[in-house]
């Protein structure tokens, strides 16, 4: 590990709250590698973390890292020491249950969790599995792409799980927010027609500049399931309908507006939120109902792929890794607009 550090500067989660301090830099074992980390974005889930709501201190936060390989172990041999590559939120998996044989890594009993179960990208240099890292081209920019590494990633995986085709309508529900502008982008890039559902005219606006061909305002609206419906080509409602909100509303809406045979994918987290739907319409509409996060291996590729051919964008803005603590208060104040992306001290 020659010119790697001893010592590192890290985002460290205690039961005192995020330390900015210090931190031994640790040596990959022979399945793993060492990324210096050059960018991570921040997702709202690294907030939650941060805040206590599920991990065990002390632990480094983040999973949406981008940087180089500086070390590797024995048996890695399809990534070179200066390879660009990204940490996402699933860090590692046994690769052996039948999860893992089928691509379903995120649901191993044994995967490892950037920033949740274990240490995340919010440091100089991260330790991830070799074989679940995903190669960066070198002709796109690190701190663009970090925010697909998460949140590009788990909306493309949603809309993949909903099964719609092209030419076919998906409902966006929170689609003027980080994931929801990723997810209206993905979708224009697989040829669906897109209702964005959001609240507002600034996100209106900028659901329409992202190529939303409906927009719903539903501190307007007086009935949304007529309005949904009714920004059909047929009335008949949508064929998808992709739940980013994170509040509980929304979902109980949705098999309201949903078409008959359509699927409706849960993604975002409604704290202690649960999911009414009457079973009449989920049997006699022959209605879908299913959860999705983040992704395989395989979608990561695709994923950035999509951003590599100038598919999607994601706003964002550079704050040093010192100022996080800062950024999780404007996310509180729910004040931060746009994503943002942590630059590591040099």
């Amino acid at each position: 590990m020659a010119g790697i550090p001893d010592m590192q500067w890290a985002q460290v989660i205690e039961k005192s709250g995020v330390i900015y301090k210090q931190i031994p830099v640790q040596k990959p074992s022979s399945d793993e590698i060492l990324v210096n980390i050059k960018y991570s974005g921040v997702c709202h889930t690294d907030l939650s973390v941060a805040r206590g709501r599920w991990p065990e201190t002390p632990l480094v936060g983040g999973h949406e890292g981008a940087g180089v390989v500086a070390a590797k172990g024995d048996l890695v041999t399809d990534l070179e020491i200066g390879d660009r590559v990204g940490v996402k939120f699933i860090n590692g998996s046994c690769l052996a249950c039948e999860f893992c044989r089928q691509s379903d890594e995120p649901l191993c009993p044994k995967v490892l969790c950037s920033g949740y179960t274990a240490n995340g990208t919010f440091q100089q240099y991260c330790i991830a599995k070799a074989a679940h890292v995903s190669k960066i081209p070198k002709d796109v920019p690190l701190d663009a792409i970090a925010p697909v590494l998460c949140a590009g990633l788990t909306v493309y995986k949603g809309l993949k799980e909903s099964g719609a085709r092209p030419g076919q309508t998906v409902a966006i529900v929170g689609a003027g927010g980080g994931l929801g502008t990723m997810a209206q982008q993905y979708a224009k890039a697989m040829g669906l027609r897109i209702i964005a559902i959001d609240g507002g005219e600034e996100k209106g606006n900028a659901c329409k500049e992202l190529g939303a061909d409906t927009y719903i305002d539903f501190l307007k609206s007086d009935d949304i399931v007529r309005d949904v419906r009714n920004s059909t080509l047929d009335g008949l409602g949508p064929h998808a309908v992709l739940l980013l909100a994170v509040t509980e509303g929304p979902f109980q809406q949705a098999t309201s507006y949903v078409r008959s045979r359509g699927t409706i994918v849960a993604i975002g987290l409604p704290l202690h939120g649960f999911f009414k739907a009457p079973i009449r319409d989920i049997v006699l509409r022959m209605i879908t109902i299913k959860g999705s996060y983040v992704g395989n291996r395989q979608d990561g590729e695709e994923a950035i792929d999509f951003f590599a051919r100038g598919l999607i964008r994601a706003p964002f803005r550079l704050v040093p890794l010192s100022d996080l603590a800062e950024v999780y208060e404007l996310m509180e104040q729910g004040k931060l607009i746009g994503r943002v992306v942590l630059q590591m001290p040099e």
